[in-house]
């Protein structure tokens, strides 16, 4: 197994910031929509395999729920989008948080080019976690008779009440909470994107990523792309419920925006740029010189 040390992990993040920097808007989109796809199954998968874990044998046997548990699960099978945006060249906005600014200061794009690339890839990873939100509440999560109505099942429940929680941040003490959170999950993301880059053969990337993007899950971390996906789910699949008693009003497409996503999106910023960027440039940035 080829491993690379860090000044050339550093170095090769530079590379890859400059050579997506230097892509067409058009790509940036359609990449972006791929990866927000991605991301979005590995967020299916999870609610999916996380369902019902509360209500296990092993919360039986021990009389105590298994939240731990529950959140171990959905740690474990998340990270397959990840992996999939990394090996399949996907772009992911919270990776190019921090590559795209490694370019800056390594090879002096400009910041502009920077900020371009943030935005083209952030529209297309919404929209290719929106259309996989449609397709499984439209699809797993529901049933459907032949009149043609439809029935929440036990994995929509479980998307509707992650999405709950999404945008249960109120008030100035919810929105540090989410900023904090958001901060926390972008370090690990990112240190997940250099671990993929210090190997070259398929099992050191898939180990690679694997370990940090399963730590930030069930750590209860929050990612804006994932929440693109989680979030839209749940308000869709709640859009089913017939009973108004079991409907969060709370939930909707504004509240995605103003108690997650936004506050999330500038966490996740930080963590990347600061947390792993600056400070990864500022250790290694005579060795890279020394490179060139």
């Amino acid at each position: 197994m080829v491993f690379h040390p860090p000044v050339a992990i550093v170095a090769k993040a530079g590379d890859a910031g400059k050579y997506k920097v230097g892509l067409p808007a058009w790509n940036m989109v359609v990449r972006g929509f791929m990866s927000g796809a991605y991301i979005a199954m590995g967020a299916a998968l999870a609610t999916v395999c996380s369902t019902g874990i509360m209500a296990t044998d092993v919360a039986l046997r021990y009389g105590t729920a298994s939240a731990g548990f529950s959140q171990l699960i959905l740690g474990a099978v998340f990270p397959v989008g990840l992996i999939i945006t990394v090996l399949t060249g996907a772009e992911l906005f919270t990776g190019d948080a921090m590559l795209a600014p490694m370019a800056a200061f390594i090879h002096k794009v400009s910041w502009m080019q920077v900020l371009n690339l943030w935005l083209w890839v952030y529209v297309g990873n919404l929209i290719g976690s929106l259309l996989f939100a449609y397709i499984m509440a439209y699809g797993p999560f529901t049933t459907w008779d032949a009149a043609g109505a439809a029935t929440v099942t036990a994995f929509g429940t479980r998307a509707i009440a992650i999405g709950s929680a999404k945008v249960s941040y109120v008030g100035i003490a919810g929105m540090w909470s989410a900023f904090l959170k958001g901060i926390a999950c972008n370090w690990l993301v990112n240190l997940a994107i250099l671990l993929g880059i210090c190997s070259d053969d398929m099992v050191g990337k898939f180990f690679g990523i694997w370990f940090p993007i399963m730590a930030f899950v069930s750590s209860g971390f929050e990612h804006s792309i994932a929440n693109m996906y989680f979030i839209p789910a749940g308000i869709l699949t709640q859009g089913f419920i017939t009973d108004p008693t079991k409907i969060n009003a709370g939930l909707n497409w504004v509240t995605m925006w103003t108690n997650n996503i936004i506050i999330v999106t500038i966490g996740n910023i930080v963590g990347a740029l600061f947390f792993v960027g600056i400070i990864y440039w500022v250790a290694f940035r005579k060795e890279i010189a020394a490179l060139k």
